[in-house]
């Protein structure tokens, strides 16, 4: 299979088993409590599990900034793939200039621990770039230890 052109990878193996770490996704209560790197934090997150639904959050920085994530599911493999796009809202409303679709799957690794791969996918070298100069690497690292320590917890 070729990978896609303009993609940011995670390649990680965390230790808690997938069913917690899919659980930190697909809960909305959950996702808040990880999704994005501190002190950022998540106000507000509404996920529609199924293809076509709604996966939306509001990051917020400590300096009062804001930012909505609108979304929707494409593909969903229970325990193991989630694929989500700001192309479209929910029930396939398109929007107006996407920026990625993100790839998330969760693979045994032994001894509870998962190979925890996340991608994202842009449409442009310039959005690629523009998303690494947001911190993709040290962000994408940062929410996943949350993520970890999260899912031991549950």
């Amino acid at each position: 299979m070729t990978e896609p052109a303009h993609q940011l990878v995670l390649d990680r193996i965390l230790d808690a088993p997938r069913e917690k770490l899919w659980r930190c996704w697909t809960d909305p209560a959950l996702l808040k409590q990880w999704f994005c790197p501190r002190p950022w934090y998540v106000s507000e997150a509404r996920i529609d599990l199924r293809p076509g639904g709604e996966f939306f959050s509001v990051m917020n920085g400590p300096e009062g900034e804001r930012h909505d994530n609108v979304g929707c599911f494409l593909h969903i493999e229970e325990n193991r793939r989630l694929v989500t796009t700001d192309a479209f809202t929910a029930d396939w409303r398109p929007v107006g200039q996407p920026f990625m679709v993100a790839e998330v799957t969760f693979e045994d690794a032994g001894d509870g621990k998962t190979r925890y791969v996340a991608r994202a996918m842009h449409w442009t070298e310039e959005a690629k770039k523009t998303h690494e100069a947001m911190g993709f690497h040290d962000g994408w690292n940062t929410a996943a230890d949350q993520l970890e320590a999260l899912a031991r917890t549950i």
